[in-house]
């Protein structure tokens, strides 16, 4: 591989200016200036293009999917939102977004279509071309809305809607401005694109926690295209990623909760005798893939000979063990002190290693077959295909500690609650 970000040698794009993490935090108060790949003056009010579109409606009193029209019967309520809305934001002469102050109402609208199109644009680039919608068959664009009445964000047939919260402090706190939750729900849709719906009578509950692990994945490695979130996550760990970071956090709402965490002990014997909540059946998958790309991330370091094969032995035996942060982290203090751009770099590539590894591993998967099992086999021919299995140990290895393979997941022993999304708007398909 060559020591070359792929993202880097683009045409110059819009401008939006995006909090990579919720501005909230105070390491990340101020927003970054990012560009999309539309050109400029290709995006238009709203902000909208080819693609996607935003809207703020007035008077919306639910979300998208089906909705009670009568006694006994329901019908589909679907984009486009055909009643009134806020004013739209707008580009500036140059056709950017980057002018809107955060405290301007509208910049809620620019954030949001300016997140989902970041996200697009990185998956787009691992993939190697577009990444059609799910949805194409009824509709061309993809309409994001904001439904403040909502606490949720989620993805459907046609649209991305985004509420919010005012669990923490009884501070309204948007989801639009939450990049992760906003990235979390594009990922949703590339799998729905990329690997598909499956038929209702062979789904498994491993296809709904893979769901949720990949646009975890999408989310985490979309983030680390914000050179801030690097930064912050080398300052604050000097390379040794196994410490708690902003990096394995998801969708944090306070500076002491977040949602789910990446760097995870979990394994598939907890859901032998059966589970209730995707999201939990995810961590299993998801604490396999975060091992990987730290796995990766030390053979570069490795490679750079920024560590030696002694410290990397070292980690792979401490690897859980109490001793871990105490012994690991002198070495990468004194390890990052020496070079911390070769420490930047090697994260880059391992990101880049992952995300395009994914998208290949991804677009070789069947819904109605999908296992966990199944998902670390494709990785492992991604490997054999593109460096002749240099990381296969890295990978089988991962999966084993997670008992994927040894351990099928019992059946799901509750009914759906809200937030599944084998039960809810996100899953809705019409006929």
């Amino acid at each position: 591989m060559e020591d070359v970000d792929p993202f880097e040698e683009e045409a110059p794009g819009t401008r939006f200016l995006l909090f990579p993490q919720p501005q909230f935090l105070d390491e990340f108060q101020l927003p970054e200036l990012v560009e999309v790949s539309s050109p400029p003056g290709t995006v238009g009010p709203g902000p909208s293009n080819e693609r996607m579109y935003t809207v703020y409606p007035v008077g919306k009193l639910g979300p998208y999917g089906v909705e009670d029209i009568g006694p006994g019967s329901s019908g589909r309520f679907l984009p486009p939102w055909q009643g009134k809305t806020l004013a739209p934001a707008l580009p500036d002469e140059n056709g950017h977004f980057d002018h809107i102050d955060p405290a301007d109402p509208a910049f809620e609208a620019a954030h949001l279509f300016g997140s989902a199109h970041f996200t697009l644009d990185v998956w787009e680039g691992y993939f190697g071309r577009p990444i059609p919608w799910h949805f194409r068959r009824d509709f061309d664009r993809l309409e994001l809305t904001m439904l403040p009445t909502m606490d949720n964000a989620l993805i459907g047939w046609g649209f991305l809607e985004t509420g919010g919260t005012t669990e923490y402090g009884d501070e309204y706190r948007p989801y639009s401005l939450n990049f992760d939750i906003v990235a979390h729900e594009i990922g949703h849709a590339i799998i729905y694109s990329e690997v598909g719906i499956p038929s209702p009578e062979n789904v498994s509950g491993e296809y709904y926690g893979f769901h949720e692990s990949a646009a975890d994945l999408v989310a985490l490695l979309t983030s680390l295209h914000f050179g801030s979130v690097v930064d912050d996550v080398l300052k604050n760990t000097h390379g040794n990623l196994y410490t708690l970071n902003k990096l394995s956090r998801f969708a944090e709402m306070s500076v002491n909760n977040q949602i789910r965490l990446a760097a995870n002990n979990s394994v598939l014997s907890e859901f032998a005798h059966g589970w209730t909540d995707e999201h939990d059946l995810a961590q299993p998958l998801t604490g396999a893939m975060f091992d990987i790309l730290v796995d990766v991330y030390h053979e570069r370091l490795l490679v750079r000979n920024l560590i030696s094969p002694e410290m990397e032995d070292l980690s792979d035996q401490l690897e859980g063990h109490p001793e871990y942060g105490e012994v690991m982290q002198t070495l990468f203090d004194e390890r990052y002190a020496l070079d911390p751009d070769g420490f930047r770099l090697a994260l880059l590539e391992a990101r880049d290693y992952l995300g395009s590894y994914l998208a290949d591993a991804w677009a070789m998967l069947d819904p109605d077959m999908l296992s966990y099992y199944g998902v670390g086999q494709a990785l492992e021919e991604v490997d054999q295909a593109i460096t002749g299995g240099q990381f296969l140990r890295i990978i089988r290895g991962n999966f084993e500690m997670r008992e994927i393979g040894l351990i099928v997941p019992g059946p799901r022993l509750e009914p759906p609650g809200a937030d599944s999304h084998s039960a809810s708007v996100r899953t809705f398909v019409p006929d």
